[in-house]
């Protein structure tokens, strides 16, 4: 629980009330700090504030600056002297803060932002950012005064995954539209992307030892109703990772399987029992497909694919899908995963994948994402006890390309509508019976791309349900509070327009 002094979130600070009225408060901040202890004073930015940097934080340093010169046009020089200004320093010394938490803290003299790691200072960073008047988003100079309101922060996440899916098979979204998305996801602490790079309609990742996954999987008329074909080369993917990992965000990749294959199949026939090419899809149905299971060619190409996505990927994880295998039979799916799940071990990953695979064995070592709308599930909840970790995925409040109500005119309805308090509305240490906070790794939102075509629609279902998600992730259970939350979010909307970002005006939210 927060401490008696401190104030509680959502509420106005008088603290600052000599701020101007539109300068926010510590407590506007998203997703939700741990602790916030607002005071009178504040700092104000001049043309002579610098950042000031130690060795292991100038990169972070350097993106402030960048994020805020346009709208301020002062210079900003990042510098390793100390000068008045915003201080960003490493060597927090607390146990608390982790390997992501920070510590911040605004007087009249300056910001001074601490945190053990580099990580942790770029969370900082987003929380001076959101502290800052929203017009610190226009890409111009404003010429108005730019105040943080003062007060300190202690910052640190509850879960570690706090993750966002982007589903490339459906509709193939360029390397462009990928990095802005993580430029969007960053900005509320999420740190893991994950990519769903192949399905019954493409195959968007290059693999060389079987190249015509992409030059057929990959082709012009792939996707969803023949449109949104593209892949990723190697070169493309190296390129992606090393932009999210500057903004500490890590990449997941995802081959699903064994379902899910037709594209693989449709580009290397002998994928199949009988050795023909089943047609090309385009249209939405899932479960027909599957890989031959009685056939070492199928384990050569899983163990090849495997093998060259942990090559290509640094983060621990590697996602095999294993969901909506309804044309393998249960012997056979479970023969399928005790066979594969350690193949990702051997190539040095944590295997990943949806809670299907809960049903092997083989999970005690994996991830499962728990995609189901139930609250019960008793596969889960026994490889839990068993030792399986919780990425909690539910669809019914997490999965993004879901209708926000009957008129909305993207999205799908199968698992129910999800306005912004469905989204918030639960909590992933309880939502599942036997999946206690121990076993919980974190949370993710899908967002699936049957009906998405370009970066306007993945921001408009994304946006603003994706912070309700975020906050789950990071902030504390004691937190949780939609008065708090709605009143945050509507002050978010400004420095949505601002970023040119298509969010969807909830009615739900009173928008500033």
């Amino acid at each position: 629980m927060l401490a008696a002094l401190m104030l509680p979130l959502g509420t106005p600070a008088a603290a600052s009330a000599s701020a101007p009225t539109d300068t926010p408060t510590l407590a506007d901040v998203l997703p939700a700090p741990v602790e916030v202890r607002p005071t009178h004073e504040r700092y104000r930015l001049t043309r002579q504030t610098a950042i000031r940097v130690q060795p292991g934080s100038r990169a972070v340093g350097e993106q402030l600056a960048q994020a805020m010169r346009p709208a301020t046009g002062f210079p900003l020089p990042v510098v390793q002297s100390p000068q008045p200004g915003i201080s960003l320093l490493l060597g927090a010394h607390d146990d608390r803060l982790g390997t992501e938490g920070y510590r911040f803290t605004v007087t009249s003299a300056g910001v001074t932002i601490r945190a053990n790691t580099a990580a942790g200072l770029f969370h900082g960073t987003q929380t001076l950012l959101q502290l800052l008047p929203s017009e610190i988003d226009a890409p111009s100079v404003r010429h108005r005064g730019w105040t943080v309101a003062g007060g300190s922060i202690v910052d640190y996440p509850r879960f570690a995954y706090r993750g966002a899916m982007l589903d490339e098979a459906r509709h193939f979204h360029t390397p462009d539209e990928i990095k802005r998305y993580v430029d969007e996801i960053s900005r509320f602490k999420v740190n893991y992307l994950h990519l769903h790079l192949a399905d019954d309609q493409g195959w968007r990742i290059q693999i060389d030892s079987w190249p015509r996954l992409t030059t057929v999987g990959g082709a012009p008329g792939t996707g969803v109703d023949g449109v949104g074909g593209g892949y990723l080369t190697k070169a493309d993917y190296a390129d992606l990772v090393r932009y999210a990992a500057a903004r500490y965000v890590t990449i997941v990749p995802e081959i699903d399987m064994p379902g899910h294959v037709n594209a693989a199949q449709v580009a290397y026939p002998e994928l199949t029992c009988d050795g023909v090419a089943p047609a090309p899809r385009t249209d939405t149905e899932v479960g027909y497909s599957s890989l031959c299971i009685s056939s070492e060619t199928t384990y050569r190409f899983v163990e090849d694919v495997i093998r060259e996505l942990a090559a290509m990927t640094p983060g621990p994880y590697l996602h095999i899908g294993g969901d909506e295998a309804h044309a393998t039979s249960n012997a056979d799916y479970l023969a399928f995963e005790q066979r594969v799940l350690p193949l990702v071990a051997k190539y040095g990953k944590t295997a990943y994948g949806w809670n299907e695979i809960a049903k092997s064995g083989a999970a005690s070592t994996a991830v499962a994402q728990y995609w189901d709308t139930a609250t019960s599930n008793p596969v889960v909840a026994a490889a839990v006890a068993n030792g399986t970790k919780v990425v909690m995925s539910p669809a019914n409040k997490s999965y993004l390309d879901m209708k926000y109500d009957q008129n909305t005119p993207l999205g799908l309805d199968w698992a129910g509508y999800i306005e912004v308090d469905t989204a918030y509305g639960w909590d992933p240490a309880t939502r599942v019976t036997g999946v206690t906070e121990p076993a919980v790794l974190g949370v993710e939102a899908p967002l699936w791309s049957e009906t998405l075509r370009d970066l306007d629609d993945i921001e408009f279902m994304a946006f603003p349900r994706l912070p309700a998600i975020a906050e789950l992730g990071w902030s504390p259970a004691a937190t949780h509070d939609w008065a708090s939350f709605s009143a945050r979010l509507g002050g978010y909307g400004p420095r949505w327009e601002l970023q040119g970002v298509d969010f969807y005006r909830s009615p739900q939210i009173t928008w500033s």
